[in-house]
């Protein structure tokens, strides 16, 4: 069973990658409004987005313009602002490209096809005071009913959390079981923590995955290594 994580940028990945070469990609994409570029100002970055929000922008300090959350915020927050890149049109032609099936965490950020079969993940233990979200959406490119999955955010003393967007486990595992069929190749773009590679590997589908953050890349090997020496579920 394949299941490895490059320290690589997932565009240059996936131009190598011939037209379906995997059955279903699985991806978190970051969606701030910045572009590479060696100026912070968001201002000059945004695009469309800066002449709809205009009065945002100019309100606020464009460098601080990214996530808010409190102390979620200023615990990441200078870290997010370096990957929080919203990806660009040629990422997603490439995607579609490689996969024949997608499911897209944060897809109603993106310029997107319209989607009945959407799925929620509703974070239990979050109340609605509470600066984090409490839920998330993913597109999906699959022709059913919307779904809901309702789980704790990632984090234990056993597990710790250590990437901002980190997932459960259980809820690309949930995904897999209800989108991914046996003998499924499963891609994800941006790893960050690794969970789903965890999920691949518990559930025994191939996975390939990407992660440019060198940082991020050696933390979730060792998380991978670390269950690797558990006693498997099933």
């Amino acid at each position: 069973m394949q299941n490895i994580v490059y320290n690589c940028d997932c565009l240059d990945y996936m131009k190598t990658l011939p037209d379906k070469a995997f059955e279903l990609a699985i991806v978190d994409p970051p969606y701030g409004d910045a572009i590479e570029n060696e100026s912070n100002d968001l201002r000059f970055h945004a695009g469309q987005r800066y002449d709809r929000y205009k009065d945002i922008y100019d309100n606020n300090d464009p460098k601080l313009v990214t996530r808010t959350g409190g102390t979620w915020a200023a615990k990441y927050g200078k870290k997010i602002a370096a990957w929080d890149v919203a990806p660009p049109q040629e990422y997603f032609d490439q995607l579609f490209r490689v996969s024949k099936n997608q499911i897209i965490w944060g897809g109603n950020y993106f310029d997107l096809p319209p989607t009945r079969c959407f799925l929620i993940w509703r974070k239990l233990t979050i109340s609605e005071d509470f600066t984090m979200a409490m839920c998330e959406y993913a597109w999906t490119s699959f022709n059913g009913n919307a779904k809901v999955f309702e789980y704790a955010p990632q984090g234990s003393k056993d597990d710790p959390r250590f990437h901002p967007t980190q997932k459960p486990i259980a809820l690309y595992q949930w995904t897999l079981n209800k989108y991914a069929k046996p003998g499924d190749r499963i891609l994800d773009t941006h790893v960050g923590s690794g969970s789903s590679r965890i999920a691949c590997w518990e559930l025994g589908f191939d996975f390939v995955g990407c992660e440019i953050d060198p940082v991020y890349w050696k933390l979730q090997e060792k998380r991978f290594k670390e269950y690797q020496t558990q006693p498997k579920l099933f």
